[in-house]
């Protein structure tokens, strides 16, 4: 038994009621005491500063959540104070400041000068490295630079601004898996650069870190659609450039597509493969439409790969094609995008292994086919988050064809019954490096042409609708 209880059960009920009351009393009146006492500090206090009456509108301040934003309560309103960087999604760091922002390529600086007016936003500083793939560490903390992003109320902590720009600025990186691999150079940056930029119509300037001048060259057909303005290589650049709009990093939801939220304001991946008919000058909008009377071939594309992930019959397949009716090209995917998106724009099938030559799906016009070939290894999630659902969203069909145990070159190193064929989610699991050797990197495809016969028919019907 506690102490209160024995305290209270030595009164008689008749005492208790009594106890109770004078005690309630007492409270009153000190309560009351202290209200007089204390009263003349009350003004100082803005928050207690206040009167309830039905004439005066009762204010709740409220200030944010704890990703991007505070609340604070105030005398009247609800009011976010906002953060002007969100680190807090597992995916990408993003900051979004607008007012007087200055930046100094060289020490990896950004300044977000508020005034005393700014009392909305929140002082503070954040690390960001502007690359959207923070699952990832290792590889961000070794290829991506850091930024650091100060916002502070006066001038007094920021230098002064060397140039001046009227128009906002985006800063990121195209360093990382981008650098070397076509397919996150669109997934990881220009998709995401598009969804963040297209709403300044090319009135906005680039700041690129870790930029090489090759990945320049080869994206700059597409860069320049979205920006009026030369290419700042920020990591080398001495001066304190000051805007009035800064994005820094980018968002990235999903491969190769862009946010529902996004889309609805009217930059969708169908804008997306406008801007790439533009920056290339593409002529072919649709794809092919047989009827019973067209004389014109439908045209097939084979993508074929030299060193991982090969068709070792991409000819067979050709002649198979040729004979249903097809016109083929069998090409690489070349490095040359100016080349290269024609002959992808000019076919109305484009087929190819698992990989980043996918990733030129962009050019097809309109109504063409994606035909991907699985590879062994349970990568049926993994061909659909990467180029299947994306191939819908940017108005083409999508077809797979998925291969057999013994239309895979692994079939002549381990037997039926081993694990690389019996259970490879289990060889994922275990040890990704090693999925990565034996499914990715050691595999070639033997495509069975009978059974592929099947998935040709199926094209051409779909190329009738």
């Amino acid at each position: 038994m506690t102490c209160t209880k024995m305290f209270l059960r030595s009164f008689s009920r008749r005492e208790l009621k009594q106890f109770r009351y004078w005690a309630h009393v007492g409270f009153f009146i000190l309560s009351l005491s202290f209200f007089i006492l204390v009263k003349p500090y009350f003004g100082s206090i803005p928050i207690l500063n206040f009167q309830l009456s039905m004439d005066t509108a009762f204010e709740i301040h409220v200030f944010g959540n704890t990703n991007s934003s505070q609340r604070s309560i105030s005398g009247g309103k609800v009011i976010e104070k906002k953060q002007i960087c969100n680190v807090s999604d597992p995916k990408f760091d993003f900051c979004d400041v607008a007012g007087d922002v200055r930046i100094h390529g060289m020490s990896s600086k950004i300044f977000a000068v508020l005034s005393q007016k700014d009392d909305l936003v929140e002082n503070g500083s954040w690390n960001i490295r502007p690359y959207p793939r923070k699952a990832n560490p290792w590889m961000m903390t070794t290829f991506i630079t850091e930024f650091s992003v100060n916002a502070t109320v006066g001038h007094e902590q920021a230098p002064n601004c060397t140039l001046n720009h009227s128009v906002p600025a985006v800063v990121f990186s195209a360093g990382g898996y981008a650098a070397v691999n076509h397919f996150h150079a669109f997934t990881d940056i220009l998709v995401p650069l598009y969804a963040a930029s297209a709403k300044f119509h090319g009135e906005v300037q680039f700041l690129i870190t870790n930029l090489e001048e090759k990945w320049k060259m080869k994206y700059e057909g597409i860069l320049k659609q979205l920006s009026r303005y030369e290419i700042i290589h920020i990591d080398t650049d001495d001066k304190v450039h000051c805007f009035p709009h800064m994005i820094v990093g980018l968002k990235h939801y999903m491969e190769m597509r862009i946010d529902a939220m996004t889309a609805s304001k009217g930059y969708s991946m169908k804008e997306f493969r406008k801007l790439m008919r533009n920056a290339y000058s593409l002529k072919k909008l649709n794809a092919i439409k047989i009827l019973h009377d067209t004389q014109e071939k439908p045209k097939l594309l084979i993508i074929t790969r030299n060193e991982t992930r090969k068709f070792l019959n991409a000819d067979q397949v050709a002649e198979l094609a040729i004979r249903m009716g097809f016109e083929v090209v069998i090409s690489e995917a070349l490095e040359n995008l100016d080349e290269f998106s024609h002959i992808v724009n000019s076919c109305d099938v484009m087929m190819g292994l698992h990989g980043a030559g996918l990733t030129n799906l962009v050019f097809l016009p309109t109504n063409a086919i994606l035909l991907q070939v699985v590879p062994w290894g349970n990568f049926e999630w993994m061909a659909s988050n990467c180029f299947g659902d994306p191939a819908l969203d940017m108005e083409l069909k999508y077809m797979e064809y998925r291969i057999k145990e013994e239309e895979s070159s692994l079939i002549k190193e381990y037997p039926i019954d081993h694990m690389v064929f019996r259970d490879p989610d289990a060889v994922h699991h275990n040890d990704w490096d090693k999925f990565k050797s034996i499914y990715l990197d050691k595999q070639d495809v033997i495509i069975n042409v009978n059974r592929f016969n099947a998935t040709l028919l199926k094209a051409l019907e779909l190329l009738h609708h």
